[in-house]
Formats: structure tokens, C-alpha cells, sequence
């Protein structure tokens, strides 16, 4: 098969497109043929070896969480699943060496979920890693009935998904930290937008009303939204972090790395097939151009997700 290989750690250019061995798949196990892979911050900090004390590594790697596709086989102890079927997943291992950038992807049963009938291919790849953590987020802080939300970086591959989730989950409001020209698209998916900058507290406080705070705060990029957030929200616990767990525990906050979780990705599937949860996609590229995914996401400013065709 054909797939995105690293064998060093290093900038963009140490993805390569190559032939590889098929991937062997246990028991429990589903082949999938891919038709996307979504592209996420994670796969271009795993290339550059950021995640060294994280996770044992192994080369040749193939980088890639997200996958949507069909699966080919089933392994003779999978019961969810059987040749043809769409699927997606959030197939992070207990290793990183074979990822989902590739034609074929083989994935535990217990990472993936049935694709969401009405969402294309490259759509509904940008979905499991992104949603997940959003909405594991959301959990972690009790994000519920009535509650206004604080979702920083808004306008991002999580956040807006968080926005929408927050909703989904019964929130009245969502407040959204963007730079101004993602206001409008903030608008549309439901969030009040506030521009970055040092005086963010008093923005968000002006928009809040009442007493200037938020039930909770959903921290996705760290830095001064990080430090921020605690004198936002009314409970210290309410505020969480994918970014920065020795900040956030400090601070009395909740630590979100998101897991595998059928379940929940099946739930997130069936937003987007009620038109609940919409994925944007800013742009797709061609598996061979693997390079330039990573270029792009890494130069920050993506306005939600980006994701990689397989042919």
C-alpha cells in the first residue's frame, strides 16, 4: 500500500510518500481502506519528536489519528462492524508507528464508529480527534443546562466543535475568543465572538453581563487564555485545558488528553446526521502532499480542520 512514512524526526520535509507492507491486524481488529485522514497538531508535534516522552515511537512511522473510510475486513472477534461498512476513528495506540496516513488503516474495534451517512469522506475524518476533545472537554467541566461558555481559539479545529457541543449539550450561550476575521463564521455556528488581546478579561466580562462571569471555560491553545480563564469563571473547577495540564491542575482546573471512545463518537456521528455538528474543512490535500497539510496547520490560523484524500 501506499502511505506517509517519517524515518527521522524533523521539519515538513521528512514526509514521504512511499510503498509500504499491508498492516497486520489481531482479532479484534477492522481493516479499513482509507477514503481521508484528518490532520491534526498532534501529527506535526509527533514528526518533530515533541512527544518523545509521551509515547514509545518506532520507524518507519506512519503519522495520523483520524481516519474515514470502508472497511475491508473484520478480525473473527469484532461484532460491530463487517466488510463495506463506513466507519471513522480515533485510532490512537499505544505506540505511534502506524498511523492513519495511509491506504490501509488497521484499527482496534473499539476506536472507531459507524461514518455519519451524510457527511463526505473528508469531512467526517476531521471529526473523531476534534470532536472527542470537545466534547470530553465539555464533560470534564459540566458543561449542561443553561450554562454560558468560554470556548478560547473558537474558531479552530476543536473550538469550533466545542461551540456547537456546548449547545448540543444544553448551554445557553457561548462566548468565542477568535481573531476578528472569524467573527462572522462564529456567528454562524451560535458563538458571541471577542477579539484577542491583553484586555481580554474586560471583553469577555462586558459580554458576559451580570456579574462578568461564565459557568465555564474551555481552554484549546494555552498562554494567556490559560492565565486568564480562573477569573472568568464563577467555579475555579470549571475551566479546563488540552494544552497545558501542569497550568490548569495549578490553577484548580480539569486536564482533558482525549481517548478512544466508541460510544461518544457514535453520539457525535449522529449530531452531524441531524445537522447538529458540522465539520469545516478549510482545505484537503492529496495523501502525497502530506508535507503541505502539515505546513499549513503548523503556520497556525486554520479556520477549523484540514485533512488529507486517499485514493
Amino acid at each position: 500500500m501506499k502511505a506517509v512514512v517519517i524515518n527521522e524526526f524533523g521539519d515538513a520535509d521528512v514526509l514521504t510518500h512511499q510503498e509500504v507492507p499491508d498492516p497486520l491486524t489481531g482479532p479484534d481488529w477492522v481493516l479499513v481502506e482509507a477514503r481521508a485522514a484528518g490532520v491534526n497538531p498532534v501529527d506535526w508535534k509527533i514528526r518533530r519528536g515533541y512527544l518523545q516522552s509521551v509515547y514509545p515511537h518506532h520507524f518507519p512511522l506512519i503519522p495520523g489519528w483520524d481516519v474515514a473510510g470502508i472497511v475491508r475486513a473484520a478480525g473473527p472477534a469484532v461484532t460491530r462492524f463487517r466488510e463495506g461498512d463506513e466507519v471513522i476513528g480515533y485510532v490512537r495506540k499505544d505506540h505511534v508507528q502506524h498511523g492513519t496516513y495511509a491506504q490501509l488503516v488497521g484499527a482496534p474495534e473499539r476506536t472507531l464508529a459507524r461514518k455519519p451517512g451524510s457527511v463526505p469522506f473528508a469531512e467526517a475524518a476531521g471529526l473523531p480527534l476534534a470532536g472527542l476533545t470537545a466534547l470530553q472537554l465539555l464533560n470534564a467541566v459540566e458543561v449542561g443546562e443553561g450554562d454560558t461558555v468560554l470556548v478560547h481559539a473558537a474558531a479552530g479545529g476543536v473550538g469550533h466543535l466545542a461551540v456547537q457541543l456546548a449547545h448540543a449539550l444544553g448551554a445557553s450561550r457561548v462566548i468565542g475568543t477568535a481573531s476578528e476575521g472569524n467573527h462572522d463564521f462564529l456567528r454562524k455556528l451560535g458563538a458571541e465572538p471577542v477579539t484577542y488581546g491583553d484586555d481580554l478579561i474586560e471583553r469577555v466580562r462586558e459580554l458576559a453581563g451580570g456579574d462578568g462571569k461564565v459557568d465555564a471555560a474551555l481552554d484549546l491553545i494555552g498562554g494567556q487564555a490559560l492565565t486568564d480563564s480562573p477569573a472568568l469563571v464563577r467555579d475555579p473547577a470549571r475551566h479546563g485545558s488540552v494544552v497545558d495540564a501542569q497550568t490548569v491542575l495549578q490553577q484548580g482546573g480539569r486536564y482533558v488528553f482525549v481517548r478512544p471512545d466508541s460510544a461518544q463518537l457514535d453520539w457525535l456521528g449522529r449530531l452531524a446526521d441531524e445537522g447538529r455538528l458540522s465539520v469545516e474543512v478549510q482545505q484537503t490535500f492529496p495523501l502525497a502532499q502530506a508535507a503541505d497539510a502539515h505546513r499549513l496547520l503548523e503556520g497556525g490560523h486554520v479556520r477549523g480542520k484540514v485533512a488529507l484524500t486517499v485514493a
